[in-house]
């Protein structure tokens, strides 16, 4: 970044930072034995639309940049209330959908849209009917670091389980330090 972009009130764009993903499958084995979590079978992955020299215009465009094998993976694409964009996976294996969430940013971000991704998600809900709650491990793509959002109502969240959570996996996720960052996501499409 040169003396012009900082007169002008330019920033260079942060790089999404993917390869702390491949760390959720490791944290989904302590997330059971210590929570008795599992994975939903649903990992999403929101960006925001925009022109550009990338611009994606419907989801068509999306299936032929992403081509998932979607006779191995279900894959739906919706917008959510603020007007943001997820490419939603359906797959049991956890592995698969970190993979596929991988894939997914990697080309997005070979095609100049890196600048508009987000965070991806990934669902966690109790193994037995007796279990404490649902979890939604957010991955923030900028930051590199996951934090738990335990959502239990129409605008209301479980802070205590998401602490909870936070303090098991600490030492096997890269963990958002800055609580301001944990961000409520509604009506999210993963469940």
């Amino acid at each position: 970044m040169g003396l012009r972009d900082t007169l002008f009130g330019r920033t260079k764009q942060v790089a999404p930072k993917l390869d702390n993903l491949f760390a959720l499958p490791t944290a989904a084995l302590t997330l059971q034995s210590e929570l008795d979590l599992v994975t939903s079978g649903q990992a999403g992955l929101c960006f925001k639309e925009g022109s550009g020299e990338s611009e994606i215009t419907s989801d068509d465009d999306l299936r032929q940049l992403l081509d998932f094998d979607e006779g191995a993976v279900k894959v739906t694409y919706t917008t959510d209330d603020l007007g943001f964009r997820w490419i939603v996976l359906h797959d049991p294996d956890l592995e698969n959908l970190v993979t596929r969430i991988h894939g997914a940013n990697t080309t997005l971000v070979e095609h100049g849209l890196g600048p508009r991704l987000l965070c991806a998600v990934f669902g966690f809900v109790p193994a037995h009917d007796d279990g404490q709650g649902a979890v939604r491990m957010v991955y923030l793509l900028k930051q590199g670091t996951f934090y738990p959002f335990a959502p239990t109502g129409a605008d209301q969240r479980d802070n205590e389980l998401e602490l909870r959570v936070k303090s098991f996996l600490e030492n096997d996720l890269a963990m958002e330090k800055d609580l301001t960052r944990w961000m409520a996501l509604w009506n999210l499409p993963v469940s």
